[in-house]
């Protein structure tokens, strides 16, 4: 989770989350490379007090910073097209939730198992413990094997919403009437921490998201119990 004056992107939790952190890198690069150029060129422009009155054109370095930007585009596309089509592949899923989202809370649906549902409201700040996190911690929180590929099926019973954990590099919106679809996996076990994104009322900063990520074997224990 965030933590106080971090000034990057949180940890990744997941594969995809790890991708977008190398892409965000790899395009900060580029931007520096070429920042650092324009004020060289700038600083020796204002400096430098020679001049030609024989240099007419410079079709050469009209050319090279014509193709150059097109170059410097193909090496931000390339990465970003790929990361694009990684986000929207669903692979075979090990299990699928439904997240539905409301005035201002959410309910989880676990569509392979019998009768396994629950609400899940944000704790409140005169009930919280020393080990739990103001406005971040929920009554119930979700619970989901590590390594396993997850299908998350997300909607909203009445107004718009979003359902996001920053450290999974999810952020799905919950749309009433549609069910919108996105997969991740948790590649090592903790507490993950999100909430809704999308301003859906006076109470839209009180609907936090919880994940609560164990191994397979502690998952079972779980669903049985």
């Amino acid at each position: 989770m965030t933590t106080w004056l971090n000034m990057s992107l949180q940890d990744g939790a997941s594969p995809i989350m790890e991708q977008l952190i190398f892409f965000h890198d790899h395009t900060l690069m580029i931007m520096l490379m070429i920042i650092t150029t324009v004020m060289y060129m700038m600083t020796t422009l204002l400096w430098n007090k020679h001049t030609s009155r024989f240099m007419l054109e410079g079709q050469l370095i009209e050319t090279t910073w014509t193709i150059a930007p097109a170059i410097i585009l193909v090496f931000i596309a390339m990465p970003s097209l790929r990361l694009l089509y990684l986000m929207d592949e669903i692979h075979n899923p090990a299990m699928t939730l439904k997240a539905v989202g409301h005035q201002w809370y959410w309910s989880y649906e676990y569509s392979d198992f019998t009768k396994l549902e629950f609400d899940s409201y944000m704790i409140p700040q005169e009930e919280n413990q020393p080990s739990t996190f103001r406005l971040l911690d929920t009554d119930n929180r979700i619970v989901l094997p590590m390594n396993s590929p997850i299908r998350l099926v997300v909607t909203a019973a009445d107004v718009l919403h979003s359902w996001t954990i920053p450290s999974l590099g999810v952020k799905t919106d919950a749309t009433p009437g549609r069910l919108n679809q996105v997969s991740f996996s948790i590649n090592h076990p903790g507490i993950l921490y999100g909430q809704c994104s999308e301003i859906c009322g006076a109470n839209h900063s009180f609907m936090p998201i919880t994940i609560e990520s164990v191994s397979a074997n502690h998952f079972i224990n779980w669903v049985s119990s």
